[in-house]
């Protein structure tokens, strides 16, 4: 029986054992393994074991050598995408990839679950004249899938538009396409984003010399506010809404066509300051994450970076305290003003863009009863001026009341000086 009993609990601990130094693939970029035990993911390197000596010194390894770390439990961590070799994730090798830099902030381009549908949501209104529409989109981050808000921004420079990014799925990876303005729309996977973004081209508005025009069909603007309209009702009756966030097997099957490869093929800009900013306020904000929202986010869009936010009904939504740090912005801000000099409208962004949100209209009207104070005790001052002059030519005056609380000797002295 003790042998028995010997047995069972030898066998025990060999199982715990190989449970607890379950093995670990390090995948370097040079496509060499390295098998072992990850202890720990730091910044800028990690920590393992190596399973041929489970129970020797933990050795550190630069992240910057490593491709991915695939998990004894199944799940793994890409740290550096590779280049795609010819295929850029979404199922063909002549689909363009965004040779601008990345609008998205996450580490890892490359992960092995699909981003969730996009969520329905409400545009608002545009915040002045010459903003263009960027749709919200999933983007990844160190906790999975968060949303990037549907958001106005100022271009860069007259008549460039915003191509969005996009996910292809293509080798076992989805891959993230980064967004770019250009003169014209390029390839955007087929997804469609709402808002004029169909799947192929945008409908929302267009350039006019060096004024944008906006499409009121299908773009939310206050012609009180922005008079530059149309009204171009055909992509409305001819779109097809589907909610799938990702082009390639299981999710869009589009091509690009010789339009879009064009415009890939020519120069394109990065996303601005403020919209990397933006990004960074999102991914910054725990409730913004699939995992927790369940792939409905609170806030899904916003009138302008570090603007108004919104609900997907339309509603105003507060932010989490978790984004306070981040939207405090002293540096969102100056960027915006670096920014948005774009001038598509001189006269009406100073004014909407920044001051509208900062200090709205009320503040800078209050302003001048804020920075002079001398205003408020203006209107106490002609109460308090006469005392101020009697303290200073007559002191007896101010000691003339006190006659009720002290005898003559003043009291006299008054008259004899009139």
């Amino acid at each position: 029986m003790k042998k028995i009993l010997s047995g069972l609990m030898f066998l025990f601990v060999v199982v715990f054992a190989q449970r607890a130094f379950s093995q670990d693939d390090i995948i370097l970029l040079n496509n060499d393994v390295i098998k072992g035990k990850v202890t720990e993911v730091g910044l800028n390197t990690i920590k393992y074991q190596r399973a041929d000596n489970p129970d020797g010194p933990a050795y550190d390894l630069s992240k910057n050598d490593i491709y991915m770390i695939v998990y004894a439990n199944g799940t793994s961590d890409v740290i550096n995408p590779r280049a795609n070799n010819g295929n850029n994730g979404n199922g063909n090798n002549n689909a363009p990839q965004a040779t601008s830099q990345s609008d998205d902030l996450a580490a890892p381009q490359q992960v092995t679950t699909p981003p969730p549908p996009m969520p329905v949501y409400e545009q608002p209104y545009c915040p002045a004249p010459g903003y263009i529409w960027t749709p919200g989109y999933w983007a990844w981050g160190y906790a999975g899938y968060y949303w990037v808000p549907g958001v106005w921004v100022a271009p860069p420079r007259y008549g460039l538009l915003w191509t969005p990014g996009y996910w292809g799925f293509g080798g076992g990876f989805y891959g993230w396409h980064a967004g770019y303005w250009g003169p014209t729309i390029g390839y955007y996977g087929g997804i469609y984003y709402g808002y004029g973004y169909t799947g192929h081209g945008y409908y929302g508005g267009r350039w006019d010399g060096d004024v944008f025009r906006y499409n009121t069909s299908v773009s939310r603007v206050d012609v009180t506010v922005v008079h530059t309209t149309y009204v171009d009702n055909t992509v409305v009756n001819n779109t097809t809404v589907n909610r799938t966030s990702f082009n390639g097997t299981g999710g869009v099957q589009a091509q690009p066509t010789p339009e879009e490869q064009k415009a890939a093929a020519a120069p394109h800009v990065a996303p601005t300051a403020v919209q990397v900013a933006h990004v960074q306020t999102a991914q910054s904000d725990k409730t913004q994450y699939a995992s927790v929202n369940g792939g409905k986010p609170a806030v899904t869009a916003m009138n302008k970076p570090s603007g108004e936010a919104f609900s997907s009904e339309g509603k105003p939504a507060a932010l989490h305290p978790n984004t306070q740090p981040v939207v405090a912005r002293p540096a969102a801000t100056p960027a915006a003003r670096t920014v948005e000099p774009v001038k598509p409208t001189p006269a009406a962004e100073p004014a909407k863009a920044q001051p509208a949100t900062l200090q709205p209209a009320h503040p800078a009207a209050a302003q001048p009863a804020t920075v002079q104070p001398a205003s408020h005790p203006a209107a106490v001052q002609p109460a308090s001026a006469p005392v101020q002059n009697a303290k200073t030519t007559a002191k007896p005056a101010r000691k003339a009341p006190a006659p009720k609380a002290k005898p003559a000797p003043r009291t006299y002295s008054e008259p004899s000086r009139k």
